[in-house]
């Protein structure tokens, strides 16, 4: 066997080889481009990289145009972690020295020593992929839409509580398009006490609303007038000028989410597997998409559902030293999928009976915390997912949250 590590950067990466025994075969230095990836290839081929038995790859990073070449046809690519190959390089050299071409050696050897230890990238299709790209944007852009939507309420706040009053009603307010268009007709309080029902109305409608316009107009315009306090009238237009600043980046951040959501959706309803994971209670279009660009379409992916469950973090890990022994939650996990879980699971209690009555267990005869709960409930749920996916089942509620057998109590 031949082992290939890349120790990657931005401009050049450098290449070793190694054989079984660990010798160095060779090692190259190449350009992030079609040059050096076409050397990079000559060089694998040259050692025996054929279509089918491929040479396997160790590499600090899973995504990029050098990784998107390198996963073409049947090769196993292995990202590892950059934590990793430093605790790796301490193995061959204890004086710590570090070397570029000395960290390939180093991702090489990892291969031929503990590449069982170690997954390689899975094999999803393009089209699960590019839900992933989508859907983490997605994700990203609702994020980044409640930073700037936090930023702009911490500015009003110091001048403008009228507007925090007004978008009180709405959930979300900030980010609604009515507070939006009435934030840029009147940036300032003194501007908008002096808002007329028309202008109200007229920046209503600019924003989409169709029906109780009127009601809406007339709880606008007595909370525009009512008694704040106000700064100073220079120190308030500045404070003006700067949140119309803020509003823009809003606006786009809106923008952004609105766009990704909705082709996330028009992706996501193209894939096979899109039927089984909507019929999950609590799974809808966006989340469900968050799912499956997390776990992939590689069935291959997971020996079982305890490995999905621990890449996850919804299974419990034990810490046990002599005598002491602990069971706690897990801290390495996928943040994305940990993260949508808990939404999952928190939904599932309202859109499935046996899901609340197994949250209400934990609760009472377990004593756990609601976020524990809603872990174990999650950790149940993707059990019943990976099950359903593997046979291209849909979801039955019956099957998945059977009664408990009632014991019999003998009477005293």
């Amino acid at each position: 066997m031949i082992y290939c590590g890349i120790d990657w950067a931005e401009k050049t990466h450098d290449v070793a080889l190694v054989d079984d025994s660990g010798q160095l075969l060779a090692k190259r230095h190449i350009t992030d481009d079609v040059a050096g990836y076409k050397l990079l290839l000559d060089l694998l081929a040259e050692y025996g990289d054929t279509e089918d038995a491929p040479i396997p790859i160790a590499i600090e990073t899973s995504r990029g145009l050098l990784v998107a070449v390198l996963r073409t046809g049947k090769r196993q690519v292995f990202a590892i972690n950059p934590m990793a190959a430093a605790r790796y390089r301490d193995r061959h050299a204890v004086s710590r020295k570090k070397s570029d071409p000395g960290d390939a050696l180093v991702l090489a050897n990892i291969l031929r020593t503990d590449m069982h230890a170690h997954r390689p990238l899975p094999a999803d299709s393009d089209l699960a992929r590019a839900v992933a790209v989508l859907a983490r944007a997605q994700q990203d852009a609702t994020w980044n839409r409640q930073q700037m939507s936090n930023q702009l309420r911490s500015l009003l706040r110091e001048y403008y509580p009228a507007a925090l009053a007004a978008a009180a009603n709405w959930q979300n307010g900030l980010c609604r398009p009515e507070i939006r268009e009435l934030l840029k007709a009147a940036p300032t309080p003194v501007k908008a006490a002096r808002l007329t029902r028309t202008q109200i109305t007229a920046a209503l409608k600019r924003a989409g609303r169709q029906r109780g316009i009127e009601g809406e107009t007339e709880r606008l315009r007595e909370v525009f007038r009512a008694d704040w306090a106000h700064q100073p009238l220079l120190v308030e237009d500045a404070l003006g000028t700067q949140m119309l600043a803020l509003l823009i980046q809003l606006e786009a951040a809106c923008t952004a989410a609105d766009n990704l959501a909705q082709a996330v959706e028009e992706a996501f309803q193209q894939h096979p597997d899109a039927e089984v994971i909507l019929s999950f209670p609590g799974l809808g279009t966006q989340l469900g998409a968050r799912v499956l660009a997390e776990i992939g379409d590689d069935r291959t992916r997971f020996a079982d559902a305890r490995g999905l469950k621990a890449y996850a973090g919804s299974s419990p890990i034990t810490r046990a030293s002599g005598k002491k022994s602990a069971i706690a939650r897990r801290w390495v996990k996928n943040d994305r999928l940990n993260h949508a879980g808990y939404l999952w699971a928190f939904a599932t209690l309202t859109a499935s009976p046996g899901a609340k009555a197994h949250y209400r267990r934990r609760r009472d005869n377990h004593a756990d915390w609601h976020a524990s709960a809603l872990r174990n409930l999650f950790n149940r749920m993707l059990g019943q997912l990976y099950h359903c996916l593997q046979h291209h089942k849909l979801f039955n509620e019956q099957a998945a949250f059977a009664a408990p057998p009632v014991l019999a109590v003998s009477a005293a």
